[in-house]
């Protein structure tokens, strides 16, 4: 390349920064483009990290076992600090060096009995089928047992000592002691303490879909550390899971309280053998996956070669073992975990799944949008349709088990019940009335801090942190579901009493609190209709209780929106985190380095201050580091373009972006580089609305049909599900054009900013080359949420450069959309594009700064449309004939 840098010489810059950020431990912001092998280095310069790190730690345990310890012994007739006689203090050091020897000792045992066994396992295929052929026959027992049990219990008559079946039995709730009763065991069980391990100094890498990280696990599994790294690929028992009765559940949250129930099951189970003069009760699901011998077999199998989910799951079936937990317990042995930097961010799930930070790395990938992340998933929503309904279905659980529950049970429930009443009254309604029948008198948008909604709401009085614990520990969500599955789903699966008979009409009653909203002639917006959803899978408590946990952050840290809308059902109460860092603090102080990485990181400022500054990081321990692009500086041709073809101003802005001279401009504009660009051409839109609005436009006028001569036009659908189709189109239309030659070019597609294909679609080649932004997609302003964040910044962080905290993060967030949009285009080192951004606006200063250095030291600014085409034509067509 006609440059200083190749490829090769950008990777190894990457890992020299990246090693240098570990040895020092250093929080470290790395940005790479795409092209420049950003995961093979980040997978080589973190492993390389650490076996340096195994090497010079095994070295200094050789010399402390060999008596060579770089620590001096204190010298005869000195004392310490605290003037202690210099025999004591020489004691005390002979002790220390006695007990970190003794350490060492057991480290290396342990260590060398786990190296034995996986290399056992990794040689000796006959332990494998010899391991198999042993389930298959304890499968074969427990089947013989389980029809030797039903031939017995034929005849005996059933048991008499309740009244309720076997379906109301699992329903009740078990005894909740008091309100300091002992931490449920995560997953083990109370035998199980050999599965403990200490945790080597490991990587957790993060990412944030499990497709992304499947990638990365192939990327780690192709490089030279592939054969001999320890690595346990984590993930959700949405996507771990098994066990087909659970996985059949669908939703995420009632898959984690089925499964959490079986386990309570096994130990309940365990008590009663023990137990054996007592009249056992009706036998409950266990889950056959989760076997300790089993999951350690799957353990070590996960630990001797490098897995991705996908495989994962596929040798917990062949093995009969919970790949859930089996690759938890992987964790403290591993040297690279592989986990959604969800699961990470959160510390309940975190804490959950043993995950340990203390002076371990951790690198998160693909962080471009880490404190929009932050910030969600510690959020929650919940519409006055679900309190109503959560509300019905509790009172009438408790209606129906009052004789059967304990007290502290009852006590909560009533507590429960009495928040949901109060929820509800701050929207303006009322819990006994159908909720979209319910008209609200004060509609708006109202923001209150957390101790005004408190008092305000008259739960002040409430231990918000034992109510969250009660759910937690109780499961009460899960029991409430399968009441709700029971006698929701027929009324003939319910006796004839009076009692039943209202439980019968629960389903119509919820059936009315979900369509209250949808009267007839009115539809539905897909928001709406993701919400049915999502009450229709899952009970609704599930929803609350997050909206209770986060209620207990700090008063400054978060607001309570109240959305009051035409009726009680389509308002919502809505908990929003203003300052991610204090989330984000932890991670930071327990690990010895963190690294943020992402393909295109500008602007950073964000990140040091919203996030490390206001996690109390110190600005010394920051480290920034970007490299350049792969291709050649000829390869690409970002142009800010101000004026139009008949010389209109392009300045996209709220008030002047629907006038119809803009729109006619623009297509203009997109008329003349569809004669010039060969291939496709991407245009970027602020929003859908926007896009909608000018296609009708350009239709209207007979534009679109000009541009459909040179490029048929695609448009970005709103469903997830239709963008491969999207896509698999328009691509084909490219290739065929290209192939057929003619008067037809390629393709054109309407894209919208933040949409489905502005991050993770890669137009490389012909599918992108050239990449057009309509405006500046900035947020909107009037937005409740955004005003309360400008707010709170402007309190909090001091000014930066003569600008107020709030205007940095308009133009930030706006241009972080900006730079995502145009990355996509540029995929590999013989990829080229041009990018064209019309507003004049992009060329002041502060944000032209703003663009990705890559782009910014090659981007022409041209006033006028002449100059900027001409440009453009120059450079397809010397491209075109270099191929």
């Amino acid at each position: 390349f006609p440059f200083p840098y190749t490829p090769y010489r950008i990777q190894e810059q990457f890992m020299e920064a990246l090693y240098g950020a570990l040895e020092a431990g250093r929080v470290g912001i790395f940005e790479s483009p795409t092209g420049t092998g950003k995961s093979l280095s980040l997978i080589c310069g973190a492993l390389s990290w650490l076996r340096d790190l195994e090497e010079k730690k095994r070295q200094e345990e050789a010399r402390l076992l060999e008596g060579l310890s770089p620590a001096e012994p204190g010298h005869a007739g000195s004392t310490d600090t605290a003037g202690e006689p210099d025999w004591v203090t020489a004691f005390v050091q002979r002790k220390e060096e006695r007990d970190k020897v003794d350490r060492l000792k057991e480290e290396q045992i342990r260590r060398k009995k786990r190296e034995d066994r996986l290399e056992k396992i990794r040689n000796n295929v006959h332990l494998k089928y010899a391991a198999k052929r042993k389930r298959s026959e304890e499968e074969e027992t427990k089947r013989l047992l389980q029809l030797s049990k039903e031939a017995l219990s034929q005849g005996a008559g059933a048991d008499v000592l309740d009244q309720l079946d076997h379906n109301e039995e699992e329903l009740i709730l078990a005894e909740y002691e008091s309100d300091e009763e002992k931490e449920v065991v995560s997953g083990l069980e109370e035998d199980d303490d050999d599965l403990e391990e200490e945790h080597v100094t490991k990587i957790y890498y993060c990412s944030r879909t499990h497709s992304q990280l499947s990638q990365f696990v192939r990327e780690v599994q192709k490089s030279p550390f592939g054969k001999d790294t320890r690595l346990v690929s984590l993930g959700s028992r949405q996507n771990l899971c098994v066990n087909e009765e659970v996985r059949r559940l669908g939703a995420l949250q009632l898959i984690n309280d089925r499964c959490m129930e079986m386990q309570k099951n096994k130990h309940e189970k365990k008590s009663d053998e023990e137990n054996e003069g007592k009249k056992r009760r009706v036998s409950r699901a266990v889950c056959p996956f989760y076997s300790y011998e089993q999951m350690q077999f799957l353990r070590d199998e996960v630990l001797v070669e490098v897995k991705d989910i996908e495989q994962l799951v596929s040798l917990g079936r062949e093995t009969k073992a919970c790949p859930y937990y089996g690759s938890r317990y992987a964790i403290p042995a591993a040297q690279l975990v592989v986990l959604p930097y969800q699961m990470l961010l959160h510390e309940p799930t975190r804490s959950a799944a043993g995950i340990k930070l203390k002076d371990q790395i951790v690198i998160i990938d693909e962080a471009h949008n880490l404190i929009d992340t932050i910030t969600c998933i510690h959020s929650a929503e919940v519409s006055g349709s679900q309190l109503c309904c959560a509300h019905s279905q509790l009172s009438q659980y408790m209606e129906r088990y009052r004789k059967r529950l304990k007290a502290k049970n009852l006590m909560y429930i009533k507590q429960i019940l009495y928040l949901l009443e109060r929820f509800v009254a701050m929207l303006g309604g009322n819990v006994n009335q159908n909720p979209g029948c319910q008209t609200v008198s004060q509609t708006g948008t109202v923001l209150k801090s957390i101790n005004d909604f408190l008092f305000q709401s008259q739960i002040d009085n409430i231990n918000l942190f034992k109510v969250q614990r009660y759910c937690e520990k109780s499961l009460i969500s899960r029991k409430l579901f399968g009441f709700v599955e029971q006698y929701g789903g027929s009324a003939t699966a319910v006796k004839n009493n009076k009692e039943n008979q209202k439980l019968a009409g629960l389903q119509n009653f919820l059936l009315t609190l979900q369509q209250g909203s949808d009267k007839e002639g009115t539809p539905q917006s897909p928001a709406v209709e993701a919400e049915n959803d999502q009450l229709r899978a899952a009970s609704p408590l599930m929803q609350i209780e997050g909206f209770l946990s986060a209620l207990t952050n700090a008063n400054q840290d978060g607001r309570v929106i109240l959305n009051r809308q035409g009726t009680v059902g389509q308002s919502s109460l809505k908990f929003l985190l203003l300052n991610p860092a204090v989330h984000f603090a932890k991670v930071v102080e327990e690990c010895r380095a963190v690294i943020i990485a992402g393909g295109t990181m500008q602007p950073v400022a964000d990140f040091r201050e919203q996030l490390l500054s206001c996690a109390g990081v110190d600005p010394a321990r920051v480290l920034e580091f970007s490299c350049g692009h792969v291709i050649p500086p000829e390869n690409i041709l970002p142009i800010i373009l101000c004026n139009g073809p008949s010389n209109q101003q392009l300045e996209f802005t709220y008030q002047r972006r629907d006038l119809p001279q803009m729109m006619d401009e623009t297509g203009r504009i997109l008329c003349n580089l569809c004669n010039v660009i060969p291939g496709g051409v991407v245009c970027f839109f602020p929003s859908y609305e926007y896009e909608k609005q000018v296609y009708a436009h350009w239709e209207k006028t007979g534009l679109l049909t000009r541009l459909a001569t040179k490029k048929k036009i695609f448009q970005e659908p709103k469903k997830a599900n239709q963008v491969e189709q999207v896509l698999v189109e328009y691509a084909k239309c490219i290739k065929r054009c290209s192939q057929a030659g003619g008067q037809m070019t390629g393709a054109l597609l309407l894209s919208v900013v933040g949409g489905k294909m502005s991050e993770g679609i890669n137009f490389s080649d012909d599918l992108g080359r050239c990449v057009i932004m309509v405006g500046m997609p900035y947020p909107n302003i009037k937005s409740p949420e955004l005003q309360e964040k400008m707010a709170w910044l402007d309190k909090s962080m001091p000014r930066a450069a003569g600008q107020a905290p709030s205007r940095v993060l308009i133009e930030n967030l706006c241009m972080k959309a900006v730079n995502q949009s145009i990355g996509r285009a540029i995929r590999h080192q013989r990829d080229f594009a041009s990018i064209l951004l019309l507003d004049h606006r992009y060329a002041r200063p502060a944000i032209f700064n703003k663009l990705p250095q890559w782009i910014r030291e090659r981007t022409q600014v041209k006033p006028a449309f002449g100059s900027a085409f001409a440009e453009l034509r120059k450079f397809h067509r010397g491209k075109l004939d270099a191929l």
